[in-house]
């Protein structure tokens, strides 16, 4: 419940049948993220044995998918991985835990032809990769709230305009992540530009983050939040006048939302970005010179490589139709694939 509950959004969803697992430890330190990756090792596999699905989905690159995987392929339950394939340079313990949960997994569905090409690279077989575009974009096509309805439903007082704040840690800069966030609120502030700022995921040195908002949770400027749900939070996404900070969702999906995105610091560095995300170091006057060209930003050459709004339907037709049985077993051997050119 620290970090916004959202189980109750899952709930409100309808789904007839939801397993709840109690493994999250809330600590702030690189044990215990492996610690609630063991709870939840410990806790799935009775449930999985006990449904035996026909099939196991997950995706990305968060901890969670590598112990699905990990489970499914001693269970001998076929498995899809959405995100596979993707990879950053910033050094980030997420990107080497994709790539070992695709190395476990049956079938990728993947976002585009690099990503495609990157698992070829790591030993797996053309036949079990799928390039579909990226399913978080397909949320995008939703009816939206305007502004007024926004600041309506949040009892507060109307902007015209306004950013949108997240900021997670990251390894490489742990030691000052809490300063870059403090730098990004002073030069919103600075600028005179409101914000809606996300807290922070549960990755080491959350916890400092969290006192930064604290440090500002009175001031006028900025409105702070665990979780919104679905509509709400798309709503400010697509109307915000750009998203800073530095959130995947920056790389992959605020183009489809037509809007600018500032990325700052190591953060997704190395990854193939949107003609609309705009990368700077950590220093504020650099963080306000993007900030200016955000403002500035030509919104109609947007455009998202990552897919079209309708990867949902593809993953569809193809689950419907896939032999999973057939993709369980992994004898590949990477000597004879690793170094092959996808078609």
């Amino acid at each position: 419940k620290n970090y916004g509950y959202n189980l109750k959004n899952i709930k409100n969803d309808g789904y007839k049948k939801i397993y709840e697992i109690e493994n999250l430890l809330n600590y702030d330190s690189n044990s215990s993220r492996v610690k609630s990756s063991a709870i939840l090792m410990q806790n799935i596999v009775d449930i999985i044995n006990y449904e035996k699905p026909d099939l196991l989905i997950y995706g990305g690159d968060r901890e969670d998918v590598i112990v699905y995987a990990t489970v499914a392929i001693y269970l001998n339950i076929p498995t899809i991985h959405f995100y596979g394939g993707d990879h950053s340079k910033d050094g980030y313990v997420d990107h080497p835990i994709r790539h070992a949960t695709s190395k476990l997994s049956s079938l990728h569905f993947v976002t585009i032809d690099e990503h495609k090409e990157r698992l070829v690279k790591l030993g797996e077989k053309e036949d079990r990769i799928f390039v579909i575009g990226s399913i978080s974009l397909d949320k995008f096509n939703e009816p939206i709230y305007s502004k007024e309805e926004i600041f309506k439903i949040l009892n507060l007082d109307y902007k015209k305009n306004f950013a949108l704040t997240i900021f997670h840690p990251v390894t490489i800069e742990q030691n000052k992540s809490a300063k870059i966030f403090r730098d990004i609120l002073i030069s919103l502030k600075e600028k005179n530009i409101f914000s809606f700022v996300s807290y922070p995921n549960v990755d080491p040195a959350n916890f400092e983050i969290i006192k930064v908002i604290e440090e500002f949770s009175k001031d006028n400027n900025f409105y702070f939040y665990k979780n919104f749900d679905r509509k709400l939070f798309l709503s400010i996404y697509k109307n915000a006048l750009f998203l800073i900070g530095n959130s995947s969702s920056g790389i992959i999906e605020s183009a489809s939302a037509k809007i600018p995105a500032i990325n700052v610091g190591v953060r997704q560095v190395g990854r193939k970005a949107n003609n609309n995300v705009i990368f700077c170091d950590s220093r504020k006057e650099k963080i306000k010179e993007a900030i200016k060209n955000a403002l500035n930003f030509d919104k109609s050459k947007i455009f998202n490589i990552y897919g079209d709004g309708n990867s949902a339907k593809r993953a569809y037709e193809l689950i419907k139709k896939l032999d999973f049985k057939r993709y369980i077993i992994k004898d590949e051997d990477p000597l004879e694939l690793g170094s092959r050119k996808c078609k």
